[in-house]
């Protein structure tokens, strides 16, 4: 794969920063673990097929301490015995806020789940986690951002 143009952050200085912060205040604000939310994050790309977030978020995971078994079953979390109620509520509202499918965006069910596990801050961690993801997943995406990169 040829990678189309530099890194985004590379072209526009500043929003790597910015996107950074935004991160850490999920992470400091909404009650949710770092690394569910980094959980969330590999998830939705893996849904989207960033395979430098995918990489990235991988890596991530690992230095955190992160076990393979968790690790290599997250694509198939529902069917996996390694996650807890609260992660698996968690990545169904990461899969549907990913996916928004035109019928039912983000259904009821998954959403009163994760309301079962998370208060409104939480949720909200979530809910903005994967919208970040998305949108790194989307750009990185366009440019083609080789994985192990940047």
């Amino acid at each position: 794969m040829q990678q189309r143009m530099p890194n985004l952050s590379k072209v526009f200085p500043g929003t790597a920063q910015g996107f950074q912060a935004q991160v850490k205040a999920i992470q400091q604000g909404g009650g949710v673990p770092p690394e569910l939310l980094e959980l969330v994050h590999l998830r939705a790309s893996q849904i989207n097929g960033c395979s430098f977030c995918v990489d990235y978020g991988a890596r991530s995971l690992k230095k955190a301490g992160e076990t393979n078994e968790r690790l290599f079953a997250v694509a198939a979390w529902r069917e996996a015995p390694y996650f807890s109620d609260a992660e698996r509520a968690a990545l169904a509202l990461t899969e549907a806020v990913t996916r928004l499918d035109p019928a039912d965006p983000v259904p009821d069910a998954i959403w009163e789940e994760a309301s079962r596990h998370y208060d409104e801050k939480g949720l909200g961690a979530i809910v903005y986690m994967t919208a970040l993801t998305n949108l790194a997943n989307r750009a990185n995406i366009a440019i083609r951002q080789v994985a192990g990169e940047l």
